[in-house]
């Protein structure tokens, strides 16, 4: 298929990701912290003092390499980056949950961008709900290069 990327599960194990990554140029994108309200049923669960989306980062980095493997993590409790950042520095992390979810581009910016950046960060209801009118062309596109303008004033900051 020709796509860039896929977002997988990790919860069936090494066996049903490493398919995923044998695809020269192509990423798995494994859920490792998502920002839905769900994710407090099982992804913080503590075992042994690591919360279990901690422990999907620690195993799964060993499955791919930080070009073809990347992780999705929320937005909402953009804090936790910085503890995500100590098990996966280098990888991308790509992040919904700007915007109309709640998550702050500020916040994301400051615990989650590693030396290169590292950050696909993701608004994507902020942008196609912004309007209902027959504006709507000119307000999503106003809302995104607003995005776009704050994150390059993060980048400007930080290199």
């Amino acid at each position: 298929m020709p796509f860039d990327a896929v977002t997988v599960a990790p919860y069936m194990g090494e066996d049903s990701v490493t398919p995923f990554l044998s695809y020269p140029g192509k990423w798995a994108i494994i859920l490792a912290l998502t920002s839905n309200k769900g994710a407090d049923d099982f992804q913080y669960h503590t075992d042994k003092g690591q919360r279990l989306f901690e422990r999907v980062l620690s195993i799964s980095q060993r499955w791919g390499t930080t070009d073809n493997l990347m992780y999705v993590v929320g937005a909402t409790r953009a804090e936790l980056l910085a503890d995500i950042r100590k098990i996966v520095p280098d990888h991308f992390l790509l992040v919904p949950g700007v915007g109309a979810q709640g998550g702050s581009l500020a916040e994301v910016a400051q615990y989650g961008m590693n030396r290169q950046c590292g950050l696909l960060v993701n608004s994507s209801r902020g942008i196609i709900y912004a309007d209902s009118s027959e504006h709507f062309a000119e307000t999503a596109g106003e809302k995104a290069r607003e995005i776009q303008e704050e994150m390059a004033n993060y980048l400007a900051a930080r290199f």
